[in-house]
């Protein structure tokens, strides 16, 4: 499609601000910020200014002021991890994570950790909620229980075959405590790994080290479910090998004994009429051996960093949800496309929260209740993700550099240049017609993206067919 036949389709209002902002005497350098972002759809606006000064002669070698950048301002990437609402800072959230869960199953000595990590047992653990009531779905090659077979984008699918009878509430708070239950797993997991061992847990943490890293994930009925990678390392971490009881079998087995365990006790409340809850984790709980990328196993490296990296820029909007938080609960009236399903979640965190107001449910209604980290790792498990982006940052800083002639503080004395600074915080956001043509930006970097990966393979395809 043209650029010509989508503009076609555009509302008055955005084409007219569209063909404004491309007649703006600024629109170059706007474009060229927008571009340097990667088409970020909620970009930060910044007022200030910058100077790199000669400390011995007092001299400015370098100035940078926003009063130069059109509208005065200068925009910078927003960085926010979900794709319902900036594709592009997903996609490069998505890149990093990937990165952090490769580095520490295939090992990476630039991001901190060692080759020899390939051979510490490391599985892919996925720990699932309970039933809360039926929901129709997808059995292989049966019908629902509903009777009909949904195909793939069914509406239905993840909805209760009776809403009057589902529990809603259970669902929510379920969501609510889900980072409780994944904590008191972690305490299990060790203790269950030294009662095999034949130690106490004291021995077995001089022995060894459990790193991990996991992703939250919604399921279409609206509850969390964690995909997580867990590793056997040795007592310094990913740097020593772990003891030569602790193998892959052993903690498979102590994974199993303590997601059983596991149980976060809810008190009722006799005047909303609540039982009170004993949260456990569901039975659906897969743990599978992860191999080594090439060497033909079912769980590569390869594909377990991508499938987490996959989820890692999702959230609850995958059930409809929106992905904001819900101020008061009359906003739902303002939502006529939300699910009844979702609807009827949010309501029932609202409903929660009169009576477990230290649980907050309302500002986590959004979520479904949700309110943990979407990724976590342990210490030792690989980099971070700040030392990516601080990676990432220093790169383009040292380009700047070359580029202005700046000398590098990595090959020079730390006192041969001072910079001052001061920024503030003028807003975010795009007009209409800027939204629509940082959209096409994006859509460009994502082709050329595309380009390049199918370039890429084929030409290793080729190298690959050569003898």
């Amino acid at each position: 499609m043209t650029i010509a036949a989508t503009m076609a389709g555009l509302d008055p209002i955005t084409l007219g601000d569209l063909l404004r902002v491309a007649g703006s005497p600024g629109f170059d350098r706007w474009h060229e910020q927008i571009r340097r972002t990667g088409g970020c759809a909620d970009p930060i606006h910044l007022i200030g200014y910058t100077k790199t000064l000669d400390p011995a002669t007092g001299a400015v070698l370098h100035s940078y002021a926003t009063d130069r950048e059109p509208g005065g301002r200068l925009r910078i990437a927003c960085g926010n991890r979900r794709a319902s609402r900036c594709p592009s800072c997903a996609w490069t959230y998505a890149g990093d994570t990937f990165h952090l869960i490769r580095a520490g199953l295939t090992g990476d000595p630039a991001k901190g950790t060692p080759d020899t990590v390939r051979e510490h047992p490391r599985v892919f653990v996925t720990l699932t909620a309970p039933s809360f009531g039926p929901v129709h779905n997808r059995p292989d090659a049966r019908p629902c229980r509903c009777g009909a077979s949904h195909p793939a984008g069914d509406a239905a699918l993840g909805t209760p075959l009776n809403p009057q009878e589902y529990d809603y509430a259970s669902a929510v708070m379920w969501n609510n405590h889900a980072g409780d239950l994944w904590r008191y797993f972690t305490i299990y997991l060790r203790r269950e790994i030294a009662r095999r061992a034949g130690l106490t847990q004291r021995e077995a943490h001089e022995q060894t080290r459990v790193s991990f890293g996991k992703i939250a994930e919604f399921q279409k009925r609206g509850a969390v479910h964690f995909h997580a990678v867990i590793r056997f390392d040795g007592p310094a971490g990913p740097h020593t090998p772990p003891p030569d009881w602790a193998t892959l079998s052993l903690l498979i087995s102590a994974i199993r004994a303590a997601a059983a365990r596991v149980e976060v006790h809810v008190p009722g409340n006799e005047d909303a009429g609540y039982a009170g809850w004993v949260l456990r984790w569901g039975t659906q709980l897969d743990v599978q051996p992860i191999g080594a990328f090439g060497n033909g196993e079912d769980l590569t490296e390869q594909a377990v960093a991508s499938y987490v990296a996959k989820y890692a820029t999702k959230a609850a909007e995958t059930t409809g949800i929106v992905d904001r938080r819900i101020g008061e609960l009359a906003e739902l009236d303002k939502l006529p496309d939300l699910p009844e399903h979702t609807r009827r979640l949010i309501r029932a965190c609202w409903d929660l929260d009169e009576y477990y107001p230290d649980r907050r449910l309302w500002a986590w209604a959004h979520m479904l209740g949700f309110r943990g980290h979407f990724s976590t790792k342990s210490r030792r498990y690989s980099t971070t993700l700040g030392a990516l982006r601080q990676v990432r940052a220093d790169y383009r800083a040292r380009q700047e550099r070359q580029r202005l002639g700046l000398p590098d503080p990595d090959e020079t004395p730390a006192s041969s240049t001072r910079v001052l600074a001061h920024w503030v915080y003028a807003g975010h956001g795009h007009t209409p017609g800027e939204s629509w043509l940082a959209a096409s930006v994006a859509r460009d970097i994502a082709a050329s993206r595309e380009a390049a990966r199918l370039a890429l393979a084929d030409l290793r395809e080729r190298e690959g067919d050569q003898p």
